[in-house]
């Protein structure tokens, strides 16, 4: 429902704006997911082990992929841009007195949607911008790691015959967007812009099916991507 959401405003503001020359533009590079988190701790672990409240949390690393993001020009300063790449690929590890213990790993697909204004500074071939906008991230392939299962083992919390998985839940929120196209040619040039976004999911530890540890995380990345523009 929430992905649909933003597909179908897409559609609709591209139906009803009128056409203009070189309307659309796709943009390809190295996209960068630089999350800037923080979660709350962990109740359970603490509790069981003899750790001090609030002495536990998790951490999720950087990661780079592919990045494709189209540009729809609706006035000489309005536009769209539609964010897209290829699935982002994260570890999660312990923090506090958990530093160093890997907690598992998920991937996640986050399509974002922005309105982008284009400042006029006396140059056709420079055209700085800043955009503001819609994120829709969706996780799979979430899995615990060997390391924290043997920890859970240890506790006394699971045993061998125990089934343990990790979900994360989607998450929807804001985008905010600063960047730059470089005209080089009539259709070549370059596209560069960073984003700040609103990314937060509970992770939730599961044993044969039940939750028994839930972490809120707020990962809220910097994403930044540097490519090549080909205007159509």
């Amino acid at each position: 429902m929430k992905k649909s959401l933003l597909v179908c405003s897409l559609v609709a503001i591209i139906g009803a704006a009128p056409a203009y020359a070189d309307t659309f533009s796709v943009n390809v590079g190295a996209i960068g997911v630089m999350p800037s988190d923080s979660s709350s701790n962990l109740p359970v672990i603490e509790s069981i082990a003899g750790f001090e409240t609030g002495s536990t949390g998790v951490t999720v690393d950087n990661n780079t992929q592919l990045g494709i993001t189209i540009d729809y020009k609706m006035t000489n300063n309005w536009s769209l841009e539609l964010v897209a790449a290829t699935p982002f690929s994260h570890e999660i590890h312990g923090t506090g007195v958990l530093a160093g213990m890997k907690i598992g790993e998920t991937k996640h697909l986050p399509p974002t949607l922005l309105a982008q204004y284009h400042f006029d500074i006396g140059s056709e071939n420079v055209k700085p911008f800043v955009g503001f906008g819609l994120n829709y991230t969706t996780f799979f392939e979430d899995n615990v790691s060997n390391e924290l299962v043997s920890t859970l083992g240890a506790l006394g919390v699971a045993t061998a015959g125990d089934h343990v998985d990790l979900a994360l839940s989607d998450s929807f929120g804001y985008a905010l967007q600063a960047g730059l196209n470089w005209k080089l040619t009539d259709e070549w040039g370059v596209h560069v812009m960073v984003s700040k976004m609103d990314i937060d999911t509970d992770a939730d530890v599961r044993l044969n099916g039940t939750t028994i540890e839930s972490v809120a995380v707020e990962i809220d990345p910097t994403v930044a991507m540097v490519g090549v523009r080909y205007t159509f």
